[in-house]
């Protein structure tokens, strides 16, 4: 007779499950990230077509340029210290992925590969130093600009980025307050730092005496069609996966715009008399800076209400520079600074708990809580992005100059700088024809002063 067997060990707990990716999510976001570094050559667009000729080159390259130094910063210490674990209190992240350490293919954050998002994250960065370049056009050093970007990223957007998206940033986890897809360490900071920028390099010569238009509205035009799409990536993309979030994100973003543009155009005809293809371009981007931190909180009404507020207020806020005497040249502050702080504010006004699945706004009786905490997140943001980037842009100029020389401002940088012109196709620098060094000995006179002039 056979013993009975021996009771079977116990069950081992469950393993709990590795995070897996889910491809509808990575799909969407890949797709996002793509639409959102689109938006940096359509703000380059946007910028050209609103500077004068002789400065469109210059603007484009600020842009372009932007996009290669910003890369390289958040592959080497930026992700790690906006997105790593929390180091120091809530400021900053840590060091464990400089270079991109540790992470491969197979590393998931949420539903998504973390490559992917790091990726995504970093063309947030990108358009967010680029912004800053329109409100110091026609005016400041290519070199200088070569140096500030690389220190401004590291300096002041990673922190940020920390402080309101990394895992135990003050602002999101300390304060509490609110910011879907980047009203703080987008709109508030580029804003904030344009106009420290602008004060540190004084306005454009003949600032309040000559006509500055822009010299090509279609180009403005198709900037802001191109922005727009993108925005779609920027705000929809930032629900990290393909959803209902997702969804209601897409639909207040475009719903804002078009608000913008309406509340601007009203405004345009009420006080001048006519709308313009300027105040459109400007409105619908106007609604869209509102929208970013409060895509993802809000309902339709309140996407619809803010749109206009900041099309409406932003119209008129681009007029402060004449009165109070900084020369922001595209309107950074005018448009950014002011309806970042629109957008985030107004979420302690119209957060519903469907979307944020707990806060609630002072409309739908939350009270002033929220209210409160956006304030604060705006101040403290908007103080210390001012203030760095003012020390920043100081010890450049000291260093450097960070102010273009007033000869090469007036002749305009695109010849001065980049020996090149935009709509002059026959011929280099100051008439050597195409092809020609423009250092050669058989140039002009003028053409070797431009030779010199490069090396500024």
């Amino acid at each position: 007779m056979t013993l009975a067997a021996p009771l079977a060990a116990p069950l081992a707990a469950p393993a709990i499950a590795a995070p897996s990716v889910d491809t509808g999510d990575t799909a969407w976001l890949l797709a996002a990230t793509a639409l959102v570094l689109l938006m940096t050559p359509g703000l380059a667009l946007f910028y050209g077509g609103m500077v004068r000729t002789k400065s469109v080159l210059n603007m484009l390259m600020m842009s372009f340029v932007s996009i290669a130094l910003v890369t390289v910063v958040w592959l080497a210490a930026g992700y790690s210290l906006a997105f790593g674990d929390d180091a120091f209190g809530g400021l900053v992240g840590g060091l464990d992925h400089l270079g991109m350490a540790d992470l491969g293919p197979a590393d998931v954050h949420g539903t998504v590969p973390t490559l992917l998002f790091a990726t995504f994250q970093l063309t947030f960065a990108v358009i967010t130093a680029a912004l800053i370049s329109g409100a110091i056009a026609d005016r400041a050093k290519f070199g200088a600009w070569l140096v500030f970007v690389p220190v401004w990223t590291l300096l002041v957007y990673v922190p940020v980025a920390h402080w309101v998206w990394g895992p135990g940033g003050w602002i999101l986890d300390g304060l509490g307050a609110l910011d879907f897809a980047g009203g703080l360490p987008v709109e508030v900071t580029s804003g904030a730092s344009g106009l420290a920028l602008c004060l540190v390099l004084g306005p454009r010569l003949g600032f309040k005496k000559d006509a500055m238009r822009p010299h090509n509205l279609p180009m403005v035009m198709l900037g802001a069609g191109l922005l727009w799409f993108g925005w779609f990536g920027f705000n929809a993309g930032s629900a990290l996966g393909a959803n209902g979030l997702a969804a209601a994100a897409f639909l207040n973003t475009l719903a804002a715009g078009c608000t913008g543009l309406l509340g601007w155009l009203f405004v345009e005809q009420k006080r001048d008399g006519h709308p313009t293809t300027l105040g459109a371009a400007s409105g619908a981007v106007a609604g869209l800076v509102a929208i970013t931190p409060s895509c993802g909180s809000v309902s339709l009404l309140g996407a619809l209400v803010i749109g206009l507020a900041a099309g409406v207020v932003c119209s008129y806020a681009v007029g402060w520079k004449f009165r109070l005497n900084y020369d922001d040249s595209l309107d950074v502050v005018g448009v950014h600074l002011v309806g970042g702080v629109i957008g985030t504010v107004l979420i302690g006004v119209f957060a519903a708990r469907s979307m944020t699945g707990g806060a609630e706004g002072l409309l739908y009786g939350g009270g002033f809580g929220q209210l409160g905490r956006q304030l604060v997140a705006v101040a403290a943001v908007g103080a210390y992005a001012f203030a760095v980037t003012c020390g920043i842009g100081r010890v450049i100029d000291k260093v450097l100059g960070f102010r273009a020389e007033e000869e090469h401002e007036h002749t305009g940088l695109d010849l001065t700088v980049h020996a090149e012109t935009a709509y002059d196709h026959g011929v280099l620098g100051h008439g050597a024809p195409v092809g020609a060094s423009v250092a050669s000995p058989s140039s002009t006179s003028s053409t070797s002063s431009t030779s010199s002039t490069q090396k500024a």
